[in-house]
Formats: structure tokens, sequence, C-alpha cells
């Protein structure tokens, strides 16, 4: 059940490319990394890979078939700021449940209180967001995880905490997944593989 990218392109109307022509393949179980540039298009790749954009050329393809964001997605993306993947006008407990109902260990792991579950999101700190962000990502149907910037903007301990909990879970599962981020030492602790999207690409 591998992902495969092939010949991948992204531009805006009238604009230069971001990227064109990916190949990229993800499999099972894969912790692979993803640099490059600023402003050349990771968070938008992360996005196609996900479904949350259409690339203007290439495909997408999730064990031989194209990705479609039909019901629960095998793919699932957390972003870098955590307050705007959640709804403010929804307390905790409905925005972690919205597409599942995790269980009481994977919240334990995650370090996420029952006290948190009435609060709205505007109670709850970045680091606190993103633990319901990622809980709400790692539902039984996800195959690979997109993690863009995923915990950049939190502290070392938070960070520690998150991607102890993720790495855990993607053993467990045999989940892959996709790391972009800056710090190279993150990058280089976590990753079997590490791909810079600059040089996967032809902009010809």
């Amino acid at each position: 059940m591998q992902i495969e990218a092939n010949g991948i392109g992204f531009r805006y109307e009238n604009g230069p490319w971001l990227f064109r022509g990916v190949d990229l393949t993800i499999k099972p179980g894969e912790i692979m990394g993803i640099t490059g540039p600023s402003g050349r298009g990771k968070t938008t790749f992360c996005r196609i890979l996900s479904g949350f954009e259409q690339p203007v050329e290439g495909t997408i393809t999730f064990d031989g078939k194209p990705l479609r964001k039909n019901g629960y997605h095998p793919v699932q993306l957390v972003f870098q700021h955590p307050e705007k993947a959640v709804n403010p006008r929804w307390k905790m407990e409905k925005t972690l449940t919205e597409g599942w109902k995790p269980d009481q260990e994977l919240l334990d792991l995650l370090g996420i209180k029952q006290e948190w579950l009435g609060r709205w999101p505007n109670e709850l700190s970045g680091g606190e967001l993103q633990r319901f962000c990622v809980a709400r990502a790692l539902g039984p149907n996800t195959r690979f995880l997109v993690a863009d910037e995923m915990t950049t903007m939190l502290d070392a301990i938070t960070q520690a905490q998150i991607w102890h909990a993720v790495m855990e879970i993607a053993k467990q599962r045999d989940m892959g997944i996709v790391v972009v981020s800056h710090e190279a030492k993150l990058i280089q602790r976590l990753c079997h593989r590490v791909v810079e999207l600059d040089k996967l690409s032809s902009y010809n």
C-alpha cells in the first residue's frame, strides 16, 4: 500500500513552476524527510500528497489507485499551525471525535488531559492544540502521516513527546511518515531517507 507520485507539477496561474516532474515512492513503515529552500513548494507538495490540493500535472496513487478524498482518507496531514486546523466554534471533544473516536491509550500517549476536552481552542496552548490535531489524524484507516513542520512552533519538551508518540504508533501500525522540517537534527534522527524537493524537480 505505497504512495506513488508520478510526474507531479504545480504552479499558480501564470506563475513559475514551484516544482515539476516529481516522481516519488513512499513505502509502508518508511519515515521519509523532505527538505528544500523556503518558498519552493514543500507545503504545497504535502497538500497534494494528502489530497488537499490537486496537482497541475501528474497523479498521486495509493495502493495503485488514484488517491481520492472519499470517506476517511488513508493519508492524513498535520499542519504547522494547529489553530488554523480546528473549528473555533467547537469544543475540543467535538473536534477530536469529528472523524473517529480515539481510545484512551492514544490520548494518554499524546499527553491529552481529560479536562482539556471541555475547553475551547482559544483556551489551549499551541502545543496542547497540536496534540489534538495529531490524535485526530491518527485514525484507524490512516496508513501515512504527512507532518508539515508539525512541531516547529513548539517547545523542545512538547516536540519530543509528540514525536515519541507518533513514532510509537508508526512502529505498531507499519505506518509511513513524511517529515517536512527545517530542523536538520530532527530529520537526521527520525528519517530513513531524505529527499530534496528542489532536486527532484525538472523545470523544462
